[in-house]
């Protein structure tokens, strides 16, 4: 008698773990591939190597992929993941952990499990491979590496030798005819690091890779397609400006996508609540994400303690210019995270849920240290009285700033950090701060939505050997440029901490300082501290 197969439940936007699509809305993470031949690592016996930041895609695809190989029925392939090895730099150590992991990949991908007594354990890898191998004959076997990243060291090196021992015996019955390593970045990268920064030369030990393919974020039509499939589900619809709000937000970052979505869909509105997502309910989305400090989120804080990341962070917040920056291990480590990119060829905080997350983390120690404002700030019409706030800054800045400084563990960005920290101290959730800074800018610029106005504050430094009066002229010009872009006529301050030895001379009288300066598009008030 035939049965009616079970109802799918409605699906949600998924932020933990790989993706399936019977729970999740989800898009092929395959389209998303660039530089890769899937058509052909099979048929030609090809390796290859996949990378790409963490919460991307990866293990969504190669879990899909394996999927995709094995219901053809002529080849059998195994998603094994290496986080096991984690931490183990010895070779033999690593081995039998991985033939550890190999054999519990195959019993919960139900094919032949390659089990081995331990003999030589430096060459684990290698038998395993070649009897896995055996084991699905006739059949050729496929293996997919997810988290190389892990290995390090001799540990990494002895992998890839095994792997390259048994490429020229790759076939059906005799080793794996394909295989894909994947992990956060190119292997050549992996390797450099492991010979002290020296580049691979020829004769290393992966030297039979096809590609390096890359999984890159989503584009605004794909974010339009993946709530296209909750829409065909609900009828629940989102209008066009939430979903550009989505893309620049995001940049395309594919669990950023689906944390807004998620939120505005389950948690902003409730889940049996269809009403269409509106432009609103992403912005609760977005600030109710960072409050959370998810995981993913968190993980990116977190680095903030390495003082490596933390000089890279003073670099791009101040906009100073570093020749050296992006060669550095800082900029790779960021990089690898996807925390960082380049943009137009300027290193820059890949999007800008990042830089809120990053900003927030690096004064939440300052922001916990000031006092709940207790002077009024919001005018009658319930407007910010930013003349009003920014007064109450520089009588903070002229009390604290020295004593604060000597404690900060971030000198040069200190004047940023601390307005920062007093911007998010006042509004407490009641507005938005965007926040623009990029190597090489020389300048931070901070746009505020409060009570649907907007207001901008651009921040410029005076250092030694620089001219007051130049770097004033230069901040006028590149905020009344700002401004046009942001919001024309909007209130906006230009303020400068003048650093050079000479101005701390000074009296505070001299250094503190209130300007109305009338120029085309509206007045801007240069304030300096």
């Amino acid at each position: 008698m035939l049965t009616t197969p079970p109802k799918r439940p409605v699906r949600f936007f998924n932020t933990t773990g790989p993706c399936n699509p019977w729970d999740h809305y989800m898009l092929p993470p395959e389209d998303r591939l660039v530089g890769a031949q899937l058509h052909r690592y099979i048929k030609d016996k090809l390796y290859w190597v996949l990378y790409a930041p963490r919460q991307t895609g990866k293990t969504t695809f190669l879990r899909s992929w394996a999927r995709e190989i094995n219901a053809i029925n002529d080849v059998i392939a195994c998603y094994t993941s290496l986080e096991t090895c984690q931490g183990i730099t010895g070779r033999a150590e690593a081995m039998i952990t991985m033939h550890k992991a190999v054999c519990e990949s195959a019993r919960a991908w139900n094919v032949p499990i390659p089990e081995l007594s331990i003999n030589n354990p430096e060459l684990l890898l290698y038998e395993t491979m070649r009897r896995w191998a055996e084991l699905t004959a006739p059949k050729p076997l496929v293996v997919l590496f997810d988290e190389v990243d892990v290995l390090e060291g001799e540990a990494l090196i002895s992998f890839l030798r095994q792997l390259r021992n048994g490429f020229a015996e790759r076939d059906a019955g005799k080793f794996p005819v394909s295989i894909a390593l994947v992990g956060m970045r190119d292997l050549k990268d992996y390797i450099t690091v492991t010979k002290g920064g020296v580049a691979p030369n020829p004769g290393s030990p992966f030297n039979i890779k096809e590609d390096s393919a890359v999984l890159s974020n989503f584009t605004q039509a794909d974010i339009e397609k993946l709530f296209a499939q909750r829409t065909e589900e609900t009828g629940q619809a989102i209008n066009r400006d939430a979903i550009e709000f989505v893309f620049e937000q995001s940049s395309g970052q594919p669990w950023i996508v689906n944390s807004l979505f998620k939120r505005a869909t389950i948690r902003i509105l409730k889940e049996d609540d269809y009403r269409a997502v509106t432009l609103d309910h992403i912005k609760q989305a977005r600030e109710q994400m960072i409050l959370a400090r998810e995981t993913h989120l968190d993980s990116l804080a977190y680095r903030m303690e390495d003082p490596k990341i933390e000089k890279l962070m003073s670099t791009l917040i101040t906009g100073s210019v570093d020749l050296e920056l992006v060669k550095s291990e800082a900029f790779r480590i960021c990089n690898d995270l996807g925390l960082v990119t380049m943009k137009k060829g300027v290193p820059s905080i890949a999007n800008p849920i990042y830089k809120e997350v990053l900003a927030r983390q690096m004064t939440i120690g300052v922001q916990a240290m000031i006092a709940e404002p207790e002077w009024q700030w919001e005018k009658p019409d319930g407007s910010l009285d930013m003349d009003a706030l920014l007064r109450e800054f520089q009588i903070f800045w002229r009390e604290n700033s020295e004593i604060w400084e000597q404690k900060s563990d971030y000198t040069e960005a200190f004047p940023h950090l601390l307005l920062m920290a007093f911007l998010q101290r006042v509004l407490n959730g009641g507005g938005r701060i965007e926040r623009e800074y990029a190597a090489g800018r020389g300048r931070m610029d901070l746009f505020i939505e409060y009570n649907n106005k907007f207001y901008i504050i651009e921040i410029k430094l005076v250092q030694e050997k620089q001219s007051p009066d130049t770097v004033k002229e230069k901040g006028l010009e590149q905020i009344v440029k700002y401004r046009e872009t942001k919001a024309p006529g909007c209130p906006s301050y230009l303020m400068i901490f003048d650093r050079r030895d000479i101005a701390k001379s000074l009296s505070w009288d001299e250094r503190i300082y209130w300007q109305e300066e009338n120029i085309p598009g509206g007045t801007i008030t240069v304030l300096g501290c």
